[in-house]
């Protein structure tokens, strides 16, 4: 009797220890609403990386720079951009509640990088040589003012096929002419004493023979 009282006020204090160490871990999670914006112009900074030190777990800012996560009072946030330097915020450890908003300013990283010129000789001599001396033929140039000519342009217009733009509109103009006439029949030449005089006049003249080449 004894010993199962004892397992008993055992198991009651592992549950007690237990309740009480997750209700500490509730009151210790907090809610972080921020927004990373630029020192100079107070803008929002895109892509922004909003990581928790010493953790594998973070978030990204959106389009406008705001961002949300959750964390524990005291944990650190670091901030990095591209083209920013990077930036920590510790998380006030008296945080009453459990949500908290930020708002972190991202100061621009500026890079100085050497001159470089790039030239397609290893040495000077040789470039001032060449740009002096060589005879760069215009075969080149003149290919180009060929393919350039209105003529050529004229003519690739005519034999290349349509692109995506040009068939939409062509299909547009044919749905444009189709609904004209929509909810009725549309005009036809079969009583029309023009065109029948026209269809005579061509037969006359020979139009539908067959031609012989």
């Amino acid at each position: 009797m004894r010993t199962q009282l004892y397992s008993l006020l055992l198991l009651a204090g592992l549950l007690f220890g237990n309740y009480a160490s997750a209700q500490g871990e509730d009151e210790n999670i907090v809610q972080i609403n921020g927004v990373t914006m630029t020192a100079d112009s107070l803008r929002g900074v895109p892509g922004a990386i909003v990581m928790l030190k010493h953790h594998n777990r973070g978030t990204i800012s959106n389009d406008l720079g705001v961002f949300s996560l959750v964390a524990h009072k005291g944990d650190t946030l670091r901030f990095s951009a591209l083209g920013f330097r990077t930036k920590e915020f510790v998380i006030p450890a008296d945080v009453k509640g459990h949500y908290f908003s930020v708002v972190q300013l991202m100061t621009q990283d500026t890079f100085y990088l050497q001159e470089t010129i790039i030239r397609p000789f290893p040495t000077r001599e040789q470039f001032n040589y060449a740009f002096k001396y060589w005879d760069i033929p215009d075969d080149r140039y003149e290919v180009a003012r060929r393919n350039t000519e209105a003529l050529m342009l004229r003519a690739l217009a005519y034999s290349l096929p349509k692109d995506g733009g040009e068939s939409q509109g062509a299909y547009q103009d044919m749905q444009a002419q189709k609904a004209v006439y929509y909810g009725q029949w549309p005009p036809s030449n079969l009583f029309s004493p023009l065109a029948w005089a026209e269809f005579y006049e061509a037969w006359k003249r020979g139009d539908f023979k067959k031609k012989r080449y």
